[in-house]
């Protein structure tokens, strides 16, 4: 029997008992070929960390592929394991194009932080695997594990400069809250602990400086006390950990009189 059935088969009886980890059984461990079909290139989500709220969300991954023959059967994959622990998994038909030697194949597959397959602890770079096994029509076969990128949980900081106008030389304060997605609440909770850069532009605004770190408080609320010097646009700047998006809040412009 061909991998790829085996794959099919194994994965559906699996699903069908409400259990994922057994799934790692039924897929093959390493690349496999036959003939002169060959993978030449895999890119999960245009070559970019998967960003995730608390919203189900489509990961598009596309295959290239080296093959004088039609192709038959491509199955394309997203998983993320540790050792023996199959923590998520998501896998389909792809849709290709091309007729000549180079054909591209691309599946959308669906990561939903309301499952249980995706929790804060699937937030990061490790672990994740894009899978694929292509079938031509002249027999050739190629199947395997390819690199693939991280997820991140979706981050929002807000932003408020004041007061507004404000005199030159007086205190001016920059406030604002860091909040992710929580994946095991399915909720937007607060980030404590976070290093986050207060950033200023003077007018007319053509780069931005970092003035100062901020750490949220247990809150996750920023708050900074400054002196006003010149009309200009402030903002916050989360550079954040591997689990976590980066986040540029909205500038906000202070009128210094």
């Amino acid at each position: 029997m061909r991998l790829r059935a085996l794959f099919r088969t194994g994965l559906a009886a699996t699903l069908a008992v409400g259990g994922l980890a057994a799934a790692a059984l039924v897929a093959p461990t390493a690349q496999a070929a036959t003939g002169n079909l060959r993978i030449t290139n895999v890119v999960v989500n245009g070559g970019k960390d998967i960003v995730l709220g608390t919203a189900a969300k489509k990961v598009t991954v596309t295959v290239t592929v080296s093959e004088d023959s039609p192709l038959t059967d491509v199955w394309l994959g997203l998983q993320q394991q540790f050792g023996d622990d199959l923590k998520f998994y998501a896998h389909g038909e792809a849709t290709c194009s091309g007729t000549g030697m180079v054909k591209t194949c691309s599946r959308a597959l669906t990561f939903d932080p309301r499952s249980d397959q995706i929790t804060n602890t699937s937030a990061g770079p490790n672990g994740w695997q894009a899978y694929a096994q292509v079938d031509a029509k002249d027999g050739d076969f190629q199947s395997g594990y390819y690199p693939s990128v991280g997820l991140r949980r979706q981050t929002v900081v807000t932003m408020d400069a004041g007061p507004e106008p404000v005199r030159k030389g007086a205190a001016l304060t920059v406030s604002g809250r860091l909040t992710a997605a929580n994946w095991n609440t399915n909720t937007w909770t607060a980030l404590s602990g976070q290093s986050v850069q207060l950033q200023y532009c003077a007018y007319p605004c053509k780069a931005y400086t970092t003035v100062r770190t901020v750490k949220t408080s247990s809150t996750g609320h920023l708050k900074s006390s400054l002196t006003a010097s010149a009309d200009g646009y402030w903002r916050w700047y989360y550079p954040a950990t591997t689990w976590a998006q980066p986040y540029i809040s909205n500038a906000d412009f202070l009128d210094v009189r």
